[in-house]
């Protein structure tokens, strides 16, 4: 959480020597519409990632248990560890670095360049420095959700719908289905099985197809909204 108040103070102060301005140009400031909007991408972005899990379930044969161990302390901890690390992500690149990006260089350039970083931030995160074929495989799937998570900042120039989108699948994925980096969540697998053994199209199906139709879902709301203007 210091880490969290640390970037706030910077970002405050990096927005006050570029254009005298504050916070506000990251859409805290809660409203009905931001707070509908954030339900409603966590709720799309949650279920399509957990259609990933169904799928496992129905063509590669695998379970899961809710787990034993399963409390209200847990659940909390596992919910705010998600949202500390989310916010902390948003704030690095969707955050006021972006938005004077976005004024300095425009917004196709400022969204690559956001993308990018994301990608390859993770190459850190995930600890998969020199090994080029999951540091290929993470930079394009990362690449990607940092150019969704970028564009719906450009749309509402709100940290809403990112932090909706991205908390969605890192909560269902890494903690409701245990498949992250702090251990057991709500459910844990206790039967697992190569989903390729029932074919390469299955296989295809079970791992890509829910993140990619989360990409398409959301991607089509955020092009149907109205633009917001918040450049002075």
């Amino acid at each position: 959480m210091l880490g969290i108040i640390v970037q706030l103070a910077v970002s405050w102060l990096l927005i006050w020597l570029f254009e005298k301005g504050n916070l506000g140009v990251l859409g805290f400031f809660p409203t009905k519409k931001r707070w509908t909007d954030f339900a409603l991408f966590f709720i799309i972005t949650a279920a399509c990632c957990a259609s990933g899990f169904l799928l496992r379930f129905i063509f590669g044969n695998e379970r899961w248990i809710v787990n034993p161990k399963l409390s209200g302390n847990l659940i909390a901890a596992g919910v705010w560890w998600n949202i500390k690390s989310v916010l902390f992500e948003e704030l690095i690149f969707r955050g006021v670095i972006f938005y004077i990006l976005l004024k300095k260089l425009g917004i196709i350039k400022a969204i690559i360049i956001s993308a990018v970083a994301f990608g390859i931030y993770h190459w850190f995160s995930f600890r998969i420095l020199g090994d080029v074929k999951q540091m290929v495989i993470v930079f394009f799937m990362t690449g990607i959700m940092g150019l969704l998570l970028a564009y719906g900042y450009t749309k509402t120039f709100s940290l809403y719908i990112p932090c909706a989108i991205h908390l969605g699948w890192n909560l269902t994925q890494g903690f409701i289905f245990s498949n992250g980096p702090i251990g057991n969540g709500i459910f844990i697998p206790v039967k697992t099985q190569a989903p390729v053994n029932v074919g390469y199209v299955i296989f295809f199906c079970v791992i890509f197809l829910p993140v990619i139709s989360m990409w398409l879902i959301n991607y089509f709301l955020l092009n149907r909204r109205k633009q917001v203007t918040a450049f002075k």
